[in-house]
């Protein structure tokens, strides 16, 4: 199992084989197009010369770091904020995993550690942490007792809620279609209100 996402081949190779350039673009899966954050972490190893390093960005010069999220084409529409959130997950990373993203998942003992763990990374609400644990179990093979139910609705083998459920150009479409229901339906629900 792997993620297939309708971007470039060598970016899809990276997140891939990756664990923490998967995370980063995770992290960075807000506020734009998963294609632009799931490629991101691709970029951001170009500029750096070799994939990214848990320790090494979390030592990064902050100034720097945001100077290689901003160079354009930027990583994300929120450079300054993003390259922020990225040290503070990998500053994370390294202060409870030994910067091994892998680590994050790999002896999890239940669904519900593995969520808990997730969502105690900077900036991974309890739905963000849902959708990663889904895409944990559902194209990497991370299956800890009861991640289905730890992962909610994002869980449910059918669904085409996250970027847990892409596995082409169809069901990106209807992932796409459900985010805009799911609008739709908060924007309603606040006019009411």
């Amino acid at each position: 199992m792997t993620l297939s996402l309708p971007i470039g081949p060598e970016a899809n190779e990276l997140i891939n084989r990756d664990p923490l350039a998967l995370l980063i673009g995770m992290v960075l899966d807000q506020q734009v197009p998963m294609e632009k954050a799931f490629s991101s972490p691709y970029v951001l190893a170009q500029r750096l010369g070799h994939a990214p390093d848990a320790r090494e960005l979390a030592g990064y010069d902050p100034e720097a770091l945001v100077a290689l999220f901003a160079q354009p084409p930027a990583l994300h529409r929120f450079p300054k904020a993003m390259a922020a959130r990225v040290q503070e997950v990998c500053r994370s990373l390294v202060d409870r995993y030994d910067g091994d993203a892998a680590r994050l998942w790999s002896d999890a003992a239940d669904g519900r550690e593995l969520l808990s763990r997730i969502a105690d990374l900077p900036g991974f609400g309890k739905q963000k942490a849902q959708i990663f644990l889904a895409l944990l179990g559902k194209r990497f093979g991370v299956t800890p007792a009861g991640w289905r139910e730890a992962a909610g609705g994002y869980g449910d083998p059918d669904a085409h809620r996250s970027v847990a459920d892409v596995i082409d150009a169809e069901s990106l479409r209807r992932v796409r279609e459900y985010k805009q229901q799911m609008k739709a339906a908060a924007k309603a629900k606040s006019a009411e209100a």
